[in-house]
């Protein structure tokens, strides 16, 4: 795919990955709020109400503001981590703390670029399996924020899985089919037994999704794998939140992130790790 020399393929991957994390961050703040705006915007329409009046607002505008104050924020406080260190996570302007979210999210995507570039080369199935973890990474954290998983990237990322395996792996597509109904299929009966009974949603249609979308990734032979490992993960994770933080006690965990990390493993290190799951299961 390139003939860049190593020592400068590497860093501008890595730099690649930063500033698409940077984007990212947009996405995941701006997204559910576009979203509302156009639930908001239909609701109206449905009741015969008249359209609200509202302000441009999408991933490119407005410019970035600080939450508490409302300042535009400068062209060299927005890039990727060095923004925010320089600043020491403060608005330049208020002193107003900015969210670690944004250097987090900016390392994750530096980071995941560095391991699919490692583990895949500079191909073009590398590509997009770097373009399938940042969805990921924004489903995540989207999730983490707002406990909503937005059709219009769960979709894509199941679709895209299904294209990755035709352009890729044909002899495989059939695996990945019966992955995505599997996927789907089985956290969908998991909600309605658990609904059944006790009387309460144990997740939202948006986990079945997800793991639709992963399953097309992966094939159907990963589901039990990464549902072991979301499921470990999560238990873990939880109890550990609930005994650091009080009030979480009792408060819905979303499971998007679980299947999210889930998802990150099987499509770096798949191969080994269900060798070693096949062993252990055998």
């Amino acid at each position: 795919m390139t003939d860049l020399p190593p020592a400068i393929l590497w860093p501008l991957v890595v730099f690649l990955g930063l500033c698409l994390g940077s984007f990212l961050n947009v996405v995941i703040v701006r997204l559910p709020v576009m979203l509302m705006l156009g639930w908001r915007a239909e609701a109206r329409e449905a009741l015969e109400l008249p359209d609200e009046s509202q302000p441009r607002f999408n991933l490119m505008v407005p410019r970035s503001i600080c939450p508490s104050c409302e300042t535009p924020i400068a062209w060299h406080d927005n890039l990727p981590v060095i923004g925010w260190l320089k600043r020491r996570g403060r608005c330049a302007n208020c002193e107003g703390r900015i969210s670690p979210q944004y250097p987090l999210v900016e390392l994750a995507g530096g980071a995941l670029a560095l391991a699919v570039l490692a583990l895949h080369g500079p191909t073009w199935q590398g590509l997009f399996i770097f373009s399938a973890c940042l969805a990921l990474l924004a489903l995540a954290v989207i999730d983490l924020r707002t406990q909503l998983l937005p059709d219009i990237v769960t979709l894509p990322l199941l679709w895209a899985g299904l294209l990755y395996q035709l352009l890729f792996q044909p002899l495989l597509l059939s695996d990945a089919v019966i992955g995505a109904m599997a996927g789907y299929l089985s956290l969908w009966s998991f909600y309605w037994l658990f609904k059944l009974v006790t009387g309460k949603e144990g997740m939202g249609f948006g986990d079945f999704k997800l793991l639709a979308a992963l399953g097309a990734w992966l094939g159907w032979q990963y589901l039990p794998m990464v549902l072991i490992l979301s499921a470990g993960v999560g238990a873990v994770v939880g109890v550990l939140a609930q005994l650091a933080i009080p009030r979480l006690r009792g408060a819905p965990m979303p499971f998007g992130p679980f299947l999210a990390m889930a998802g990150w493993i099987a499509l770096l290190v798949g191969e080994p790790l269900m060798a070693l799951y096949l062993d252990i299961m055998l």
